[in-house]
């Protein structure tokens, strides 16, 4: 994507503000033109001080009067136009964040499994800032810049156009060499702004994991390992900024020269009776202030190149393809029979996982899904939830299939609990009604009773008011995997899905929670990814899985009977349990 693809993406972004932008224009041209009358000002003052007898102090007075006057219209003017473009600028990147992170919770599952977490993180964050800034740099230097180029050349070309023509053949030398070194540094940006994103990633999962980090020893590797990316953006980072360091000073030593030029020229001028003393100081004046804008421009080079880096990385998230729905989706039966047929899923190409795989489950029945690790069981559940789509075949659901219904319609017929709990930074009574947030507190506390969860929440410090910290960090997992169970049992979804959702509690606790199971289940379909033998001998279908495949099904006692995989299986895992 090139960079003025990017720019014109930015631009859509900051078009509902245009009329901030036109008063931002408004504002810059008064501060300038104020700013531009000063020189004048003072070169006529200079006229009637200099020679003896000439000093007209009424004279120099007035124009004292006038010069108090236009430096502080300048100034009002010039907060004016910052106001206005600093609006722009962040109400546009507010904008962005919105509309990025609307993006990200819209896309399909798999963009978040292969996309680094803290990477996703930083560019929503870190990138959005890069291009906060560089937009309010942009619209502030723009505005002031073009306004204080325009104007100054004006003044020259009517006190003397061959100097003025002198200024502007040199000038643009500078604003060449930012160029040039800009075009030639862009690529190293953009990579210095994804080794952030990098460090970022590797940062958020040393946080995360810290507990097995420090359990195994790691902290020494994970170190070296940060060392290494932070090594590799001092280098990226150290080259993006090296050549942009130079501009600053090039373009200073060319204004340089022009403003030794216009000494020269304008005094060989002054004393030739071409220009007045006076004129000859606002004509440098304004030497300065024509060179100014390049300058300023080039100073802030770097942060610019930030910015389009890091703009493009947001344009890429943003462009993303979202999980389409159909226009006209069919609503999701309740209590009705699901079906797999001759249903084929990869999560790449060339590695097949699922293969002609066909199941009917029955309205009420409750299925439990065994076999090795790697065989497919969460992936079963994952392309019933839609969370993956097939790559052949189709999953119905009273003879519909899923993909002609919306995701949220379906998968508001589910209840899930997984093994690894997820909890909001929210009260205890918010994480339990995530599901429901119309629930009131009697159906919350219901809920938790029927979970065994009401007994340790109310021992909290505030009770079903207390705050958890991030991820629930401030409670067992077992407790956590409680709320979790309690969340669902206030849904009172017509489906259940259980993946492994008792596997840190407690064996007490998890009879009971079991027998809440079993009587919430009746009557609902039920899916239970599970180990535990206790939660496999209820169910009225096992589902021996091997390598994508059934392999094997029926209840309990009958695939003991049969003396197959299952009956393996069972008396290495399962049979030390009785």
């Amino acid at each position: 994507m090139s960079s003025k693809s990017v720019f014109l993406r930015l631009m859509q972004f900051v078009k509902p503000y245009r009329t901030y932008l036109v008063g931002a224009l408004l504002c810059a041209i008064v501060y300038v033109v104020m700013s531009l009358l000063c020189p004048v000002l003072i070169g006529r003052a200079v006229d009637v001080i200099i020679g003896p007898g000439k000093v007209d102090f009424a004279i120099i007075g007035r124009y004292a009067l006038l010069l108090i006057a236009a430096i502080i219209t300048g100034a009002f003017f010039q907060w004016l136009m910052s106001l206005c473009t600093n609006t722009v600028s962040y109400k546009t990147i507010s904008d962005l964040r919105v509309q990025v992170f609307s993006r990200l919770i819209r896309v399909p599952l798999k963009f978040v499994d292969r996309t680094a977490h803290g990477n996703i993180i930083n560019r929503v964050v870190s990138d959005v800032d890069a291009v906060g800034d560089g937009l309010l740099q942009g619209f502030t230097q723009l505005f002031s810049g073009v306004i204080t180029i325009l104007g100054t050349l004006c003044f020259m070309l009517s006190i003397n156009p061959v100097i003025a023509l002198v200024v502007v053949s040199l000038t643009p030398v500078s604003l060449l060499i930012a160029t040039m070194i800009a075009r030639g540094t862009h690529k190293t940006f953009l990579k210095q702004s994804q080794i952030q994103g990098e460090l970022g990633g590797h940062v958020n999962e040393m946080v995360a994991g810290q507990k097995l980090v420090k359990l195994f020893g790691h902290e020494q590797a994970s170190e070296e390992k940060f060392g290494e990316i932070n090594q590799q953006l001092y280098h990226w980072g150290f080259r993006a900024q090296i050549y942009p360091a130079f501009t600053n000073p090039l373009t200073r030593f060319v204004n340089g020269l022009v403003y030794a030029a216009v000494g020269i020229a304008g005094a060989l001028t002054a004393v030739s009776g071409g220009m007045s003393v006076g004129q000859l100081s606002c004509f440098l004046s304004y030497a300065n202030q024509y060179t100014k804008p390049f300058n300023e421009v080039t100073g802030i080079m770097a942060q610019l190149q930030t910015a389009m880096a890091s703009a493009k990385r947001l344009i890429e998230l943003m462009d993303e393809p979202t999980e389409i729905e159909k226009e006209e989706a069919l609503p999701a039966p309740q209590k009705a029979a699901i079906a797999f047929e001759d249903v084929s899923f990869q999560y790449l190409p060339e590695k097949p996982l699922i293969e002609h795989f066909s199941l009917k489950v029955e309205p009420g029945q409750r299925i439990a899904i065994v076999g090795p690790t790697g065989c497919g069981k969460t992936t079963l559940i994952n392309l019933l939830m839609r969370f993956y789509d097939v790559t052949d075949g189709r999953i119905t659901l009273g003879g519909v299939d899923i993909r002609d219904m919306t995701r949220d319609e379906l998968r508001a017929q589910f209840g899930m609990v997984l093994q690894e709990t997820w909890l909001t930074q929210a009260t205890v009574a918010e994480n339990i009604a995530y599901g429901k947030p119309d629930a009131t507190r009697e159906e919350i506390i219901a809920a938790a009773k029927a979970a065994y969860a009401h007994g340790f929440i109310k021992r909290l410090k505030d009770g079903y008011d207390t705050v958890l910290t991030e991820q629930g960090a401030n409670l067992s997992q077992g407790q956590k995997q409680l709320l979790c169970i309690a969340r669902v049992m206030l849904m009172n979804p017509s489906m259940l899905i259980l993946d492994e959702a008792t596997s840190n509690i407690d064996t007490r606790t998890e009879m009971n929670v079991q027998r809440a199971f079993s009587a919430m289940v009746q009557g609902r379909t039920s899916f239970v990814v599970a180990h535990r033998l206790s939660t496999i001998r209820e169910s009225d279908v096992i589902l021996v899985m091997r390598d994508g495949h059934v392999v094997e099904q029926g209840s309990h006692d009958e695939l003991l009977a049969k003396g197959g995989f299952y009956k393996t299986l069972y008396e290495s895992q399962f049979a030390r349990v009785e």
